[in-house]
C-alpha cells in the first residue's frame, strides 16, 4: 500500500471528510486528492510534499516521522531545497552586517561637524563674556560727576520691596520653565520607546507551535509579510484572533505583501510551509522566528499586549 492509499485509508477509517480535513490542516482540497492518489507532481515543489503529507498524517492519527521513513523512496528529496535556504541566510547575514557598517562609517563625519560647531561656540560666549567683564570694569572706574542724594528710610524700604517682588517673580517664571521642559522630556522619552518583542512559548518538533507578545506598539497596529526573494514561495496562512481566515493559500512574489491592520486584534496566527521564504513585521520592525528555520514548517501566534 503506498503512502496516499494509506492516508486515505485512516481518513475514512477515522470517519473524516475532505472537506474537515482542508479545515483542519489549511491544505486545499485538490492538493489533498493529489496526495491520495499518487499525483505528487501536482503539489507546488518537493518540500511541499512532504511538509503537505506530515500535516496530513497528523490530522488522521498517524505518525508523520515513522510514515515519511516507511515510504521514504516514494517520496522527493529536500536536500537540495535545505541547502539553498542556508545559502540565502548566510548572503541575507552578510548583506545586513555590511550595511551597519556603512551607517555607522557614514555617521562618524557628521558627529565630528557637530562637536566642531559647539566648540566655535564655546569659544565665541567666553570672548564676548570675558569682553563684558572688561567694559564693566572700565565703566565702574570713571569718576562720578554728579552727587545723586537719596533720602534714607522710607525710599529705601519701596526699592527694597520692589527688588525683592521682581527676584520672586523671575525665580518664579524659572520654576515654571523647568517645570514644563522636564515634561516635555518626560512625553519625548515616553513616544521614542520602541517596539518590544517577546518569546512567550517556544514550540518544539517537526512543526513547532510557538507564541510571541508584542507591546509598545503605539495606537496604530499594522502587520504585513513578505517574500525573501522573488524566486521564493510557501504555504501561507493567516488567521485574525476571532477566527476570521485573512490568506490562506500559495504565498510568492505576485502575492506579495501582504497587510492589515491589527489594531482591533487582540492576536494573530501565522501557519508557515516554508519559514526562509516569508518575512513576518510589525509597524515595520522585522519579527524574528522563535525555532531556527531550517525548521522550515512553523505556526506561530503573536499577542497584542
Amino acid at each position: 500500500m503506498d503512502v496516499g492509499a494509506k492516508l486515505k485509508e485512516a481518513r475514512l477509517s477515522s470517519g473524516i471528510s475532505l472537506d474537515s480535513l482542508q479545515e483542519t490542516t489549511k491544505i486545499q482540497k485538490r492538493y489533498l486528492v493529489a496526495i491520495e492518489e499518487g499525483n505528487l507532481h501536482i503539489l507546488p515543489g518537493k518540500f511541499y510534499a512532504r511538509a503537505f503529507i506530515k500535516e496530513y498524517a497528523t490530522a488522521v492519527g498517524l505518525d508523520p516521522n515513522e510514515l515519511l521513513e516507511e515510504h521514504r523512496e516514494e517520496l522527493p528529496s529536500t536536500e537540495e531545497e535545505n541547502v539553498q535556504y542556508t545559502r540565502i541566510q548566510r548572503t541575507r547575514r552578510e548583506n545586513n552586517s555590511n550595511d551597519k557598517g556603512s551607517r555607522i562609517s557614514s555617521v562618524i563625519p557628521s558627529i565630528i561637524v557637530v562637536l566642531l560647531v559647539i566648540g566655535i561656540i564655546i569659544v565665541a560666549w567666553l570672548f564676548i563674556r570675558a569682553n563684558s567683564s572688561s567694559d564693566a570694569t572700565d565703566s565702574s572706574e570713571e569718576p562720578q560727576e554728579n552727587n545723586v542724594i537719596i533720602e534714607e528710610g522710607t525710599n529705601d524700604s519701596e526699592n527694597n520691596t520692589d527688588e525683592s517682588a521682581g527676584d520672586e517673580e523671575e525665580n518664579n517664571e524659572e520654576n515654571d520653565g523647568t517645570s514644563e521642559g522636564s515634561e516635555d522630556n518626560e512625553s519625548e522619552e515616553d513616544s521614542s520607546e520602541d517596539l518590544s518583542v517577546e518569546v512567550i512559548e517556544e514550540g518544539t518538533g517537526s512543526s513547532p507551535n510557538s507564541v510571541i507578545g508584542v507591546s509598545n506598539y503605539g495606537d496604530e497596529l499594522t502587520v504585513s509579510v513578505d517574500v525573501t526573494a522573488d524566486d521564493m514561495e510557501s504555504w501561507l496562512g493567516v488567521t485574525s484572533g476571532n477566527g476570521e481566515s485573512l490568506y490562506n493559500s500559495i504565498f510568492n512574489a505576485e502575492a506579495a505583501p501582504q497587510e492589515w491592520d491589527a489594531t482591533d486584534y487582540e492576536s494573530i496566527s501565522f501557519n508557515v510551509g516554508n519559514t526562509p521564504a516569508v518575512v513576518i513585521s510589525i509597524n515595520g520592525t522585522e519579527i524574528e522566528y522563535p525555532v531556527d528555520t531550517s525548521t522550515a514548517h512553523q505556526k506561530i501566534e503573536i499577542q497584542f499586549n
